[in-house]
């Protein structure tokens, strides 16, 4: 299967007054990477949240927006501590009338010091009540991203299908040129003897022997065939129900090893040029690649 990398998806759930939005945001990555923006009262849950993700995303830098809002607010989540008030209330008066001050105490000297105001305390069950709205949401924002990055996905596999048959077709062309090597070289060398010796002086043997050694360092027969294995192993790759990223950047690096070698071993100015449109292809391949999970 072929899944992008790259995708948005946004998931919501609510329960008892309360909305979570989870939004996740997916780029390129080697490895999965995973962080996250959330409020406070569930941050106690990042672990879970990472745990999630793991289960249906295997690579990629992965964002997490969450937000929770309570829609039956009517107050403020905020309150203050009413005897710690009162108690520097009265020292700044004692320290008022000890140090003869006539101005009197004002709510902004009490302001001064820490720990007047503090949050209202949480309820448990509540929540207990946002963590699972948080995780269903979650669920849902990355069932959205998977159905996007399986679509773009598709459109790789499509993209990366033609490059694949491109460069197979190239092999074939190459394949045939490098039969008809063999014939070349030895009427080339030939020549080249005939017109440096006579007849009388030339060994047959001796001949057949150079033209097999050359022969031989042109044969290009064992590349062709390990090169037709990859790129079926390639194409057989998008069938498969597991991430298939890593496994097709490999075949990329043995595709474009066996092109080089071909290319230096033919020796021959018409097979560079078709290895060239070869390699041209191959990079469109890697850069595809890059972004298949």
């Amino acid at each position: 299967m072929i899944r992008s990398m790259t995708g948005f998806g946004r998931g919501e759930a609510s329960s008892n007054g309360f909305q979570v939005t989870v939004e996740v945001k997916t780029l390129n990555s080697r490895y999965l990477d995973i962080s996250s923006r959330m409020p406070q009262i569930i941050q106690q849950h990042e672990f879970s949240i990472k745990e999630i993700v793991q289960k249906k995303l295997s690579r990629g830098k992965v964002h997490l927006i969450i937000n929770v809002e309570n829609m039956e607010k009517t107050g403020v989540d905020v309150t203050y501590n009413e005897e710690l008030v009162k108690a520097y209330g009265t020292i700044l008066e004692n320290i008022r009338s000890a140090a003869n001050i006539q101005q009197p105490v004002q709510l902004q000297d009490i302001f001064q010091f820490d720990g007047i105001f503090k949050s209202k305390e949480e309820d448990k069950d509540e929540i207990e009540m946002i963590w699972n709205c948080t995780a269903n949401a979650i669920d849902l924002a990355l069932d959205n991203l998977n159905e996007m990055r399986n679509q773009e996905g598709e459109e790789l596999k499509n993209d990366l299908a033609n490059q694949i048959k491109g460069i197979a077709d190239i092999v074939k062309e190459v394949e045939k040129l490098s039969e008809n090597r063999v014939p070349e070289v030895r009427e080339k060398l030939q020549t080249r003897i005939n017109n440096l010796l006579s007849d009388d002086q030339i060994d047959p043997e001796r001949l057949e022997l150079e033209i097999a050694l050359i022969a031989d360092k042109m044969d290009i027969n064992e590349e062709i065939i390990r090169l037709n294995s990859h790129l079926k192993f390639f194409l057989k790759a998008f069938s498969s129900d597991n991430p298939v990223g890593r496994r097709l950047n490999f075949l990329s690096q043995e595709i474009n090893r066996e092109l080089n070698t071909i290319g230096s071993k033919a020796n021959d100015s018409t097979i560079s040029q078709h290895i060239v449109l070869g390699k041209e292809k191959l990079e469109q391949i890697r850069e595809q690649v890059q972004n298949v999970e």
